[in-house]
This record gives structure tokens, C-alpha cells and sequence, in this order.
């Protein structure tokens, strides 16, 4: 029971993670039906905004306000300067032109931080806490409380504001929405700066754990795109279902089988569960309707 008790943590704060990661996808795909393979690249690139800034002596507040803004421009540049550009290509274009896209900023990051690994300091003191007999380091409980505190903000934003609805409208309909005065381009500026706001925030938190390095937005990616195929693409807490889901069968695999299996364990039971349902655990048929 303390060994399980561990592996659920360690599962939960990875979950964590990929849950952020897989909303950043939910939150493109939901307006633009583009899936931005780029989206790992903006973690990586709030890891190591966040690991430089706190190296030249910028307080941590500042500089996850800075890591933020930093990200949330590359992510607006992003869609202004290419998706915008290429709106009328069809889905397997803009799929290959984020996974260049992706190649692209990968590159210039090892240029600027090489490719050497780099250690970002906890935001607090890291000495483990002690629940049940297993042990989770404090930065672990950052990461699933800021996960929580993601999932509640865009909860509140979507379904509380007008802009929120706004976002919601060009999602079922983008037709009706521009008939009632929303302009779908800006929805579509918005939802990549959001993606990378919540790319930006996942980077920072995990930067003191997983230590950041140019090449480690794939995986995240590959991960986080997983989570949210297996949560259902265009559902928001299924997003959230798939991300928690896909940490616990990591951490399980890794922790019960073997460390070097736990990838192959983790995606034979996220193919297994797509046989079942293809549409993912809270998918609709026509994936997207509905959005967020």
C-alpha cells in the first residue's frame, strides 16, 4: 500500500503536467481545428525563459510574469505570422507546418541555452513531506496545485465571462459568431497566446524537476497530444481525465514493471482504451463541438 500510495503521487504530479499540456491542444484545436504539434515547444521554452531569468537574480514572481508574457508573444507570432497565413490549407499542411514550426524554435534554443541540461532551484524549500508513509517534495506540490489552480481559472474564464463565451461561440460556430459581431481571426490569436500561456506556466512549474533542456518539449508533446486524444480533442476536462490518467499509468509502469518499459506499458493501454472507445473517455462524435 506505501509503495502505491507512492506511485499514485508521483503519477499525480506527472499528470499534472501533461493535463496543462493536453488543455494548451484542446484550447487551439477547439477554435482553429489545427493541431499544434508545436505546443511541447512552448513548455520548453518556459523552462528555460524561467531557468535563465532566475539565474541573472530576477525574484521568482517576476520572472513567472516574464516567462509568461515571453511565451504568450511567441505563441501570438506564431499564429499571426504562419497559421494565419496558411488558413486555407488543409489539416495535414498545418499539422506539418507546426512540427516545423516546432523544429524551427527547438533549434534556435540550442543556439541561445545549448544543449546542456540546466537546474532551476524549487520555489520553496524542498524538503519531502511525508503522507501515509510515502514522500512527495513540496515542488511536487506546487505542480498539482497549480494544475488545479490552471483548471479553475479556465473554468471560470470560459464560463464566466463574455470573452470566454465569446471563445465558445467561435468554437461551435464560427459562422454564427462573426454574424453576432465576434471576429473569429482574433479568437484564433487568442487561443495561441492562451495555448502558450498554459505552455509557459506547465515549463516553469516542472522546470525544478524535470531539468529543462532544449530538446525536451517532444516528449512533453507526444505526451500531452496523448492526453488529450485520450480524454476526447475538444474536452476540456477530459483533457484533464487523459493527462492524470497517462501520469498514473507512467508511474505505475515504471514503479510495478520497469522503468525503461513504462512508455511502452503507458501507450499500449492508451491504444487499448481508444479500441474501446475511439472517441476518447468524454469524446463526441463530431470531436470539437462544444469546445471547452
Amino acid at each position: 500500500m506505501q509503495d502505491l500510495l507512492q506511485f499514485t503521487l508521483t503519477g499525480i504530479t506527472i499528470g499534472s503536467i501533461y493535463a496543462i499540456v493536453a488543455l494548451g491542444f484542446v484550447t487551439i484545436y477547439s477554435v482553429t481545428k489545427v493541431i499544434n504539434l508545436a505546443q511541447g515547444e512552448f513548455v520548453m521554452l518556459g523552462g528555460l525563459t524561467m531557468f535563465s531569468l532566475v539565474s541573472v537574480g530576477v525574484p521568482y514572481w517576476l520572472s513567472f510574469i516574464a516567462t509568461i508574457l515571453f511565451v504568450t508573444l511567441i505563441g501570438w507570432l506564431m499564429e499571426f505570422l504562419l497559421i494565419r497565413r496558411a488558413k486555407g490549407a488543409d489539416a495535414i499542411s498545418l499539422i506539418i507546418l507546426t512540427i516545423g514550426t516546432s523544429i524551427f524554435i527547438r533549434g534556435i534554443s540550442s543556439m541561445v541555452w545549448g544543449k546542456d541540461q540546466h537546474t532551476v532551484a524549487p520555489f520553496t524549500e524542498n524538503t519531502p513531506v511525508t503522507i501515509g508513509g510515502a514522500s512527495i517534495t513540496p515542488q511536487s506540490i506546487w505542480v498539482v496545485l497549480i494544475m488545479l489552480l490552471v483548471v479553475g481559472l479556465m473554468y471560470m474564464f470560459i464560463d464566466k465571462t463574455m470573452l470566454g463565451k465569446a471563445f465558445q461561440a467561435s468554437s461551435v460556430n464560427p459562422m454564427a459568431a462573426r454574424l453576432m459581431g465576434i471576429s473569429p481571426k482574433r479568437m484564433s490569436s487568442f487561443s495561441f497566446v492562451l495555448s502558450a500561456a498554459l505552455g509557459a506556466i506547465a515549463g516553469l512549474a516542472i522546470a525544478p524537476i524535470i531539468f529543462p533542456a532544449y530538446d525536451m518539449g517532444a516528449m512533453l508533446g507526444i505526451k500531452g497530444f496523448s492526453a488529450a486524444i485520450l480524454g476526447g480533442l475538444g474536452s476540456a476536462p477530459g483533457a484533464v481525465i487523459g493527462g492524470l490518467l497517462i501520469g498514473l499509468f507512467e508511474s505505475m509502469g515504471a514503479g510495478y514493471v520497469s522503468s525503461g518499459m513504462k512508455d511502452i506499458i503507458t501507450f499500449s493501454i492508451f491504444l487499448l482504451i481508444l479500441i474501446i472507445r475511439p472517441n476518447g473517455i468524454l469524446g463526441e462524435k463530431t470531436i470539437g463541438k462544444g469546445g471547452l
